[in-house]
């Protein structure tokens, strides 16, 4: 005869396992966090970490803990490739990432084959809208921003304008010139010079001296923060006069600290406003101080914005609807400062204003 205790102390493990801890629903974040657009990459990992913490505070998704991991893309598009393996090996069920679009542009096969979502923050090149793939993307296109900036120079009375843009993010760089190009043009504007231009190089200045050449109304920079910091300082030496614009990829607090007064009077658009009243927003802002001694960056806010739609569309969604058509079909999800829809290729719009730099701090102009 077998002993009574025997079923009893299973059922008793069974009762313990199905009441601990519950397994963690992972979400991966991917983002150039060493390198010259690390501060982009950490302000999307922060901005993200601190919507998770946030939703873990209140019972996470449907009462399961969410887990953030974060893998560094490094400055290369192979290993960046080798760290979204790493996630999807580590069966996380959506990825936010990466912060630009050239890293964003190598990674979609991958993601593509595995079927699992990737939400960038801040891809904006038009070639990745439009598109029915596992992308989808929290800001508008580098074409909305182009039309913007194009305005602000034609009401200012530029007619002429050179630019210098990154080789090492092209698939960005390339898409924003050739908006600009168009926008520009079409208002009667004209493109003078482009110089494209290794990040790593040892100075800049070359490429400043040939943009001026062209006798240009404007320079625009089409550039991470740091490279528009050293690109505006090696203009003052030569120019001190000539206004400077910088693509909204620059618009961290790594070009006010970098850029000094070589910055200042620059022009930047902006995909939120900083000083946003709301009571959501204030709560998000005062949380991030906080929580990371600085300033939240816009990279931080659209991050935040994609850790939420997809937090909120994984708790609603039922398990029978792919996270795809959930993101898809449960929209408008409400951001820190706007809703977000996303259309049937996983594209939606974005607010976005210039900005001008003054005494050190983004100032943002009316639309």
């Amino acid at each position: 005869m077998k002993p009574v205790w025997l079923p009893a102390a299973c059922l008793a493990t069974l009762l313990l396992i199905a009441c601990g801890p519950q397994e963690p629903i992972r979400i991966g974040f991917i983002g150039e966090l060493t390198g010259n657009s690390a501060d982009l990459g950490e302000a999307g990992r922060n901005g993200a970490m601190l919507a998770i913490e946030q939703a873990n505070q209140s019972g996470g998704i449907n009462g399961r803990p969410i887990e953030l991991l974060a893998r560094d893309t490094g400055s290369t598009p192979a290993t960046a490739i080798n760290s979204a393996k790493e996630l999807l090996d580590a069966r996380v069920v959506a990825v936010i990432g990466t912060m630009t679009s050239g890293m964003t542009s190598a990674l979609l096969p991958v993601h593509q084959a595995a079927q699992v979502v990737l939400v960038s923050p801040t891809a904006t090149a038009t070639k990745l809208a439009g598109v029915d793939d596992q992308l989808f993307r929290i800001n508008w296109t580098t074409r909305d921003n182009a039309q913007l900036y194009a305005r602000y120079c034609l009401e200012r009375g530029y007619r002429r304008l050179a630019a210098a843009a990154n080789e090492n993010n092209r698939v960005f760089s390339e898409s924003w010139v050739k908006e600009l190009k168009l926008a520009f043009e079409k208002g009667g504007g004209e493109i003078v010079d482009t110089e494209y231009f290794d990040s790593g190089a040892d100075s800049h200045l070359p490429v400043v001296e040939k943009l001026l050449q062209s006798r240009p109304d404007a320079l625009v920079f089409v550039a991470n923060a740091g490279d528009s910091a050293r690109l505006a300082q090696q203009t003052r030496k030569l120019d001190k006069k000539v206004p400077l614009i910088a693509a909204e990829w620059a618009s961290t607090d790594q070009l006010l600290e970098l850029g000094g007064n070589s910055v200042d009077g620059m022009a930047v658009v902006q995909q939120f406003n900083a000083n946003d009243p709301s009571p959501r927003f204030t709560d998000f802002r005062q949380r991030y101080v906080k929580r990371f001694g600085r300033e939240p960056a816009f990279g931080s806010v659209l991050a935040h914005d994609a850790a939420s739609v997809l937090i909120d569309s994984l708790t609603r969604r039922g398990n029978d609807l792919p996270l795809k058509k959930a993101l898809i079909e449960l929209g408008p999800f409400q951001g820190l400062q706007e809703k977000i829809h996303f259309d049937a290729y996983g594209d939606t719009q974005r607010s976005a204003a210039i900005a001008i730099i003054q005494n050190g701090r983004f100032v943002r102009q009316q639309p």
